[in-house]
């Protein structure tokens, strides 16, 4: 049984996703990580650790994975950005995208400094490093494994889909995902993190391409099942075509237990605030509508629920990274959530 208790000890915080998703948390919850060294400080956050998908085989990741053999440089580039204390000019530094150029076009500069640091360095997880240093971030970013994987999704027909690109655009429901190749190993600084950490959360994000390639690695899934950190899931805000269309918070999250384990998670996460109605015409259009909560189907399952307004609308349906890091510092870090 978990109970509520005042804390003002900073913890250790590990978010896991990819994406857009991930880099929201990490803005958010930037300000609030201490400095290294002020073991003093009154912030509330002593250690914020991401790890990060490196499943991505699209856009300018996809081809610089292909033709100098790194893993996918594109969501660690924006981690690095969401925690740079410095966003907009470093941030605009990083995430500056060539418009033209024979074999240029397309890259952001963030990627190349990445790739080069890879080759001169002769290792990934150590050019993140390096390039985190450069940025002075708050916190630490880590690939969920060194290792060249891809994913492999087989879809409710028996069609077999290569590919987080192909994936992402297939409009049949999905069975089952898996990595290739199939053994695949963390990065062991990724599971001292989980194992030290009194918080993990994960999400939001594309359940099949953000969320679970994480999951699918063994030792992860198994560091956070035996974790006695809180464990939260943040849920989506809108389904996605094909992927996880008409799914419920619940789906999501029964989709998670069948790859992993059941009892993964604590608590979920959930918006309350309704979608503006001319965004919901926008995006039905496409094909996506507003997560069902579906909070008895999540008792069910063993999940506790922490809601708020957590939207911000702006011509897309995201989540306000200020008002996500209020509600997880009030619920899970100021009033500590324990075992």
């Amino acid at each position: 049984m978990r109970v509520v208790r005042e804390n003002r000890s900073p913890v250790r915080i590990v978010a896991l996703g990819g994406g857009t998703g991930l880099s929201a948390v990490l803005r958010g919850l930037r300000q609030h990580v201490a400095e290294r060294g002020q073991s003093d400080s009154l912030l509330p956050i002593a250690d914020l650790t991401a790890v990060v998908t490196v499943t991505d085989d699209g856009g300018s990741s996809g081809r610089l994975r292909r033709e100098y053999r790194v893993l996918p440089p594109g969501d660690i580039r924006n981690c690095m950005v969401a925690l740079s204390p410095d966003p907009n000019l470093l941030g605009n530094l990083f995430q500056y995208r060539f418009p033209t150029g024979r074999g240029l076009a397309g890259h952001s500069f963030g990627n190349l400094f990445l790739t080069a640091l890879t080759n001169i360095t002769g290792d990934f997880p150590k050019a993140v490093q390096f390039s985190a240093q450069v940025l002075a971030i708050r916190g630490r970013i880590f690939p969920s494994t060194a290792q060249n994987v891809t994913l492999e999704a087989v879809l409710e027909d028996g069609a077999v889909v290569p590919g987080e690109t192909r994936i992402s655009r297939s409009r049949k429901p999905i069975a089952r995902l898996r990595l290739v190749p199939r053994r695949v190993h963390p990065l062991p600084e990724v599971v001292r993190a989980i194992r030290a950490a009194d918080l993990i959360l994960v999400g939001p994000g594309s359940l099949y391409t953000s969320i679970l390639p994480n999951l699918l690695v063994p030792g992860i899934r198994e560091a956070i099942s035996k974790s006695r950190a809180v464990r939260v899931y943040i849920a989506n805000l809108m389904t996605q075509p094909g992927e996880t269309r008409h799914y419920t918070v619940a789906d999501h999250v029964r989709a998670i237990y069948e790859h992993t384990r059941p009892g993964l998670f604590d608590y979920a996460v959930i918006n309350r605030a309704a979608v503006a109605p001319r965004l919901m015409r926008l995006y039905a259009a496409q094909g996506a509508e507003p997560a069902d909560p579906s909070y008895d189907e999540l008792a069910t399952l063993g999940l506790r629920c922490v809601s708020g307004d957590l939207l911000r609308q702006d011509g897309k349906v995201r989540h306000d990274e200020a008002r996500l890091a209020r509600l997880l510092l009030r619920s899970f870090v100021r009033g500590r959530v324990k075992r």
